[in-house]
């Protein structure tokens, strides 16, 4: 077993959802939220330059010296994979992993509600999950994606960066292409989607301005989408699709991007009453007329 795999394996049996290895301490895992340090010797620059080396392909590790940092997924020997992300610190090389299970998630075991788990059934428009960085919005899709897949017949395209839960084919058939190896970009794979028959979209994150027109336009050609952007609600999720556009296209956006909507799943970690763990928090704001209005940027009523 490699020193990966035993880092890995020992987070993985306290619970942790992440590790951090850079050089000059020791690997460190998030439990709860929490940051403790591992049973394992401090990390040099060597050790860490090693660990990269041993992931990446070839094709990979250019990317990386070219870029400075690199997403990908690892798979583990015995079950499951992470989420990995490389880059340099001050000219050396560190290392986020983020652990994942194979199968997809179980959403009564997640706290998912099921006002969030009844989207399955919308057949077009777009599902926005919103949320900070960490704050489980891949799981929800994940869940949201299995749930489709067990009670439906449609065809799926999953675009991911990179795939962080494995989907087999059930009642639908799933097909997940992750950017960087099996398409060049992820507007590319998007534009290439409508020629391949999908019913339904799953979009990992809505970056940027050819991302976010992209999967507007991929709703209203009549798939459903389901997409994720990092906002700390649903008026700074709205700021950031506006602001990505030139001024002159920003109450267009907004009006298109109101069309096609079907709801809003806003997320974060809330701490227990006792204080001993972290339980998740979802509001759905619902595509009602009032909602779409102050989307438009149309003034309401009295």
């Amino acid at each position: 077993m490699s020193v990966i795999e035993e880092i890995i394996q020992a987070a993985g049996a306290q619970g942790a959802s992440d590790v951090h290895i850079t050089a000059g301490i020791p690997p460190k895992m998030r439990i709860n939220g929490r940051l403790h340090t591992m049973n394992f010797p401090r990390m040099t620059a060597k050790d860490t330059l090693e660990m990269v080396l041993e992931m990446m392909t070839e094709a990979q590790r250019r990317q990386y010296e070219e870029r400075g940092e690199f997403e990908m997924s690892y798979p583990l020997q015995d079950s499951g994979y992470c989420r990995v992300s490389v880059y340099r610190e001050k000219c050396r090389t560190a290392l986020s992993f983020r652990l994942l299970a194979m199968q997809p998630p179980v959403p009564e075991q997640l706290g998912i509600p099921e006002a969030v788990m009844e989207l399955y059934y919308r057949t077009g428009g777009l599902i926005l999950v919103t949320g900070c960085a960490g704050s489980g919005k891949t799981t929800t899709l994940a869940a949201l994606i299995d749930k489709i897949n067990s009670s439906r017949d449609v065809h799926i395209i999953t675009l991911e960066s990179p795939i962080e839960y494995i989907h087999g084919h059930k009642m639908a058939i799933v097909n997940q292409r992750e950017i960087g190896r099996d398409t060049g970009s992820c507007f590319a794979a998007l534009k290439a989607v409508m020629r391949e028959d999908a019913d339904v979209i799953l979009l990992g994150e809505m970056e940027d301005a050819e991302t976010i027109e992209a999967a507007i336009t991929a709703a209203e050609t009549g798939h459903l989408v389901l997409t994720s952007m990092n906002a700390r609600g649903a008026a700074d999720m709205l700021e950031r699709i506006t602001e990505a556009f030139a001024p002159q296209k920003q109450q267009q956006i907004r009006r298109r991007f109101a069309n096609v909507l079907e709801a809003i799943i806003f997320q974060q970690w809330k701490t227990s009453a006792d204080g001993t763990q972290r339980v998740p928090s979802f509001e759905v704001l619902h595509a009602d007329e009032e909602n779409l209005r102050l989307i438009r940027g149309e003034r309401t009523e009295h």
